[in-house]
């Protein structure tokens, strides 16, 4: 496939993937294209999911990945417009429900201490759905006592003494103040971006997905793509995250756009390597064929860097 034949497919995907390539790769801003998401296709299956109590699965995270949590993740990423009145009932009902005395959301009945990636995955969607500002506060305090004195997160740190931070938990609260930032929240934001700054330069010092100690591979899952992430890390969910926080190029970025380049198809497309396990309320995209979110948010990334390909 030329890129031409490569965008006509992404184009025959769902509507969702039709609204992001216009708006990504094609730089047309299509707002009714948006509007459609709510509408049809994947973004209206599930919302259909929603249970008459307000959520979905049995409640805020349980199970996975069927739960409110990670289903207002899936809806966030699937660029459905704000403003729904259904999603934001949901994130109404965490905000009032879910609150630890640590000031963070909880899901947990038996750890008091909240989970800093959980609470960096809700500052996610909750700031994109346009919570109020004075909701958030006590999520913004609980995150930024847990920042590491390595720039990073862990959600392990506040439950069994971690001392070196997580590449997951340090995406996930990126991905948080990436979106509270673009919303135009403001509270304690100069902290947030002394955090940002730190927790890029984490992945940055990894090279994405090098120990800093060894050079080696950290963990084999962080070369394959999955989607959707979930909690979890992989190079391209950082590398677009670099894309979508308006970075600029970083040559410790290069050996991850090496493999990401390595696993594009002789077609064209980029595959769906993996899933995480756990029950979905439906698959998007079957593991081991060409994927439509891997392809275009692999190119988006690509393009964003002037990759030549």
């Amino acid at each position: 496939m030329v890129k031409g034949a490569i965008i006509s497919w992404l184009l025959e995907g769902d509507v969702s993937v039709q609204y992001q390539v216009h708006r990504d790769l094609l730089s047309r801003e299509r707002p009714e294209l948006r509007l459609r998401i709510e509408r049809k296709g994947w973004g209206a299956r599930l919302l259909a999911e929603r249970n008459a109590n307000g959520h979905w699965g049995r409640g805020f995270y349980q199970p996975k990945w069927v739960s409110s949590h990670y289903t207002l993740l899936d809806l966030k990423n699937l660029g459905i417009a704000p403003g729904n009145p259904l999603i934001s009932e949901t994130i109404g009902l965490i905000l009032e429900r879910e609150k630890a005395e640590d000031g963070g959301v909880n899901p947990a009945a038996t750890i008091a201490a909240s989970d800093v990636c959980v609470n960096g995955m809700f500052l996610n969607y909750a700031c994109y759905f346009g919570s109020e500002e004075e909701q958030l506060c006590s999520i913004v305090d609980f995150i930024l006592t847990q920042r590491l004195p390595d720039g990073g997160f862990n959600c392990r740190f506040n439950r069994s003494g971690a001392r070196h931070s997580s590449l997951h938990s340090t995406l996930s609260i990126l991905e948080g103040i990436l979106e509270y930032k673009r919303n135009g929240y403001t509270y304690r934001l100069p902290e947030l971006e002394a955090a940002e700054l730190s927790s890029q330069e984490f992945i940055l010092l990894h090279r994405l997905f090098l120990s800093d100690r060894t050079g080696e591979v950290i963990h084999p899952n962080f070369l394959r793509l999955p989607y959707p992430g979930r909690w979890k890390y992989d190079i391209l969910r950082a590398l677009d995250y670099f894309r979508y926080s308006r970075s600029p190029w970083d040559a410790r970025m290069e050996p991850a756009i090496k493999v990401l380049l390595n696993k594009r198809r002789k077609d064209g497309t980029w595959p769906l390597q993996a899933k995480h396990p756990g029950q979905v309320h439906f698959d998007m995209e079957q593991a081991g064929k060409p994927s439509r979110w891997n392809t275009l948010r692999a190119l988006r990334v690509l393009q964003y860097f002037d990759v030549s390909i």
